[in-house]
Formats: structure tokens, C-alpha cells, sequence
């Protein structure tokens, strides 16, 4: 069963190492894979913005990825996620699919779409956000490119439209 997990800066060993086992997804962006102390930085830096989410993707208590959205970017209601990283021994099994239902899940009613950046010339996960019903939306190139779906919406509670009636 997949599952997220904040994480933390005791994770972040843990985020290197999934980093250090999928070294072609660096290189399609130009950059080297990040240090430990790269790592370490970039989690504490995480922690501070109280919009940002970054979560280890667990199939049981097995780490397989990690995802790093923002919540309100780039407008309110708006979710982006800037990464959604599958180490590569476990690509090609459906995780990132799964992923991205379960983020889709936990944000439906509480966001109104989710983007996907995508950076660089990535043919593979442009592929993959369409597959998905993702569709583009912004053009940041050459730098990264933006596919964006609409989540379902809170339906309104009785207690809205008692409300609603009374104003």
C-alpha cells in the first residue's frame, strides 16, 4: 500500500539516497545529483515555508520516492507539484501513477487543480502528466513547461446553503 510521510531533517539521508539510486532524472535536467548537505538544506528550507510539502512515498515502510508540492501557487487554490521522484529501481510499476492518485485524492475539495511542472525537455514525463488527464497549461520554457487538471470540488454542505439562504 502506498503511503506519504512528511519529511523531516532526519529523512533527509534517506531522500539523498533515492536521489543518489536515480541519477538519470539529474542528468536530464543538466545537474549533478545534490550532496547530503544540499539535501539537508533544501529540507530544512522546506520546512520553513508552511505551503510547501515534501513527503517520502512509502510502499509499506519501503521508501520508493518522494514528492515536493506547494499549496496556493501559483494562485490561491492552485497546487503545485515542482517533484515527483520514483528511485529508479521501482519505476515502471505503477508507483507514480499511484501517487498522484492519492495526491489527487487528498486534495479534491480543499484545491481547485493541481499543476505539474515539468522541467527541461522531458518527452518521458510530459508523456506521463498526459496519460494522467493533465493538460498544458503554462509555457515557462526553456526552463520548464506547466500541465495543470481540475480536482473535484467540495460538494456544499447543508449547512452552506442554511447559510447561503440567510444572507
Amino acid at each position: 500500500m502506498l503511503t506519504t510521510q512528511r519529511v523531516t531533517i532526519r529523512d533527509a539521508q534517506t531522500i539523498h539516497q533515492l536521489y543518489m539510486a536515480t541519477p538519470q532524472y539529474f542528468e536530464i535536467l543538466g545537474t549533478h545529483v545534490p550532496s547530503q548537505q544540499e539535501v539537508e538544506s533544501e529540507v530544512a528550507l522546506a520546512q520553513l515555508d508552511p505551503r510547501r510539502h515534501l513527503e517520502l512515498l512509502l510502499d509499506g515502510e519501503l521508501p520508493i520516492g518522494c514528492i515536493d508540492y506547494k499549496t496556493d501557487y501559483p494562485h490561491a487554490g492552485d497546487v503545485t507539484l515542482n517533484l515527483l521522484l520514483i528511485s529508479a529501481p521501482f519505476q515502471n510499476r505503477g508507483y507514480g501513477k499511484r501517487a498522484v492518485a492519492l495526491l489527487e485524492e487528498r486534495l479534491s475539495g480543499a484545491a481547485s487543480r493541481l499543476l505539474a511542472s515539468v522541467l527541461g525537455e522531458n518527452a518521458r514525463a510530459v508523456h506521463f502528466w498526459e496519460s494522467q488527464g493533465y493538460r498544458f497549461a503554462v509555457d515557462a520554457k526553456p526552463v520548464m513547461s506547466w500541465y495543470a487538471k481540475p480536482l473535484a470540488q467540495r460538494a456544499p454542505l447543508a449547512s452552506d446553503s442554511k447559510q447561503l439562504a440567510i444572507l
